[in-house]
């Protein structure tokens, strides 16, 4: 099979038929053969029982129907574990992504060898304060930071050789980052390309300024992961010990100076009156502790056990 298209939703009744109208056509039109796996999470109108018509019509159409809604990440995951195309494709279903762009995604994945292209929505027909500056802010402080140059994180189009999907763990909020997740598993042949972006037709955006927020945390905690999430001990164990090295030393200087004064004959210095003792044992504390949390993390690593963190309610 050529493509696997994943399009997650969230209450976007009236824009399924069309949207899967235009795919059909673009894939029929250039002789691909594809599935699309529609992804409802946690829809409270039409939008399952429409999936569920379509279905009836077109046996190329798959759909997974949370229990409520778990977030995007969450519907990708899901997704990509059941994809058998040779590249998967991602999208929104509110029709500001266009399938026309389909085709020459596909031709990059497969003729250029691609690992990863990304759509970057250059004209964006968004909000210019709620949307676009913040996006632009956003997508600079990512690039930055996780060294992977793309304009645009957050769009939803992209294309995906199957062997990335399938090697990648996709979770919590880290939508946004799969170029950085898929760069940290050691495929790196990633590009994007100039996509059309038009405004939304149909309902309303689920996404509010909340999402810049969250996206700045997660990066952080992706910087993190990325370099020490195999070894925690590397982090915390070094900093734990250097902290407990810091307050032993001074706890020894303080020690040493009282037998001085002593030897001296100097009397009545309490060193529980000196700043510095408490500081030291504020240390001592504090690097034990470090110490303590990274080899639990080792131990945690060690034991984990996958687990989905979502409900499927049904699979059609």
């Amino acid at each position: 099979m050529n493509l696997s298209i994943v399009i997650p939703l969230l209450n976007e009744e009236a824009s399924l038929e069309e949207l899967f109208s235009r795919i059909d056509n673009v894939c029929r039109s250039n002789g691909l053969s594809y599935e699309v796996w529609f992804v409802d999470d946690g829809s409270t109108d039409l939008s399952w029982s429409i999936i569920e018509n379509l279905k009836v019509q077109h046996p190329q159409i798959h759909g997974i129907k949370f229990s409520k809604n778990y977030g995007k990440s969450q519907a990708l995951h899901a997704a990509f574990e059941r994809t058998n195309g040779d590249v998967i494709i991602t999208m929104d279903a509110d029709l500001q992504d266009f399938p026309e762009e389909i085709p020459e995604l596909y031709t990059m994945v497969i003729n250029e060898n691609y690992d990863i292209v990304s759509g970057w929505k250059k004209k964006r027909f968004d909000n210019v304060m709620t949307k676009n500056v913040p996006s632009k802010l956003f997508n600079a402080a990512a690039r930055k930071v996780s060294g992977v140059y793309l304009h645009d994180f957050n769009c939803g189009l992209k294309a995906y050789k199957r062997q990335v999907v399938k090697s990648i763990d996709v979770y919590g909020d880290m939508h946004r980052y799969i170029p950085v997740l898929a760069a940290n598993a050691g495929f790196r042949r990633i590009t994007e390309k100039e996509v059309k972006h038009q405004a939304r037709p149909y309902g309303t955006s689920k996404f509010g300024t909340e999402r810049f927020i969250r996206g700045f945390l997660d990066l952080v905690t992706l910087w993190f992961v990325s370099r020490f999430g195999g070894r925690p001990m590397h982090f915390f164990g070094a900093v734990g010990t250097l902290m407990f090295i810091v307050g032993f030393l001074s706890a020894l200087w303080l020690g040493l100076s009282k037998l001085i004064d002593v030897a001296r004959g100097i009397y009545g210095h309490l060193i529980t009156n000196n700043p510095w003792f408490f500081i030291a044992l504020t240390m001592m504390i504090m690097g034990t502790l470090l110490f303590v949390a990274g080899f639990l993390g080792e131990m945690i690593i060690r034991t984990n056990r996958e687990h989905k963190n979502y409900n499927i309610d049904e699979v059609i």
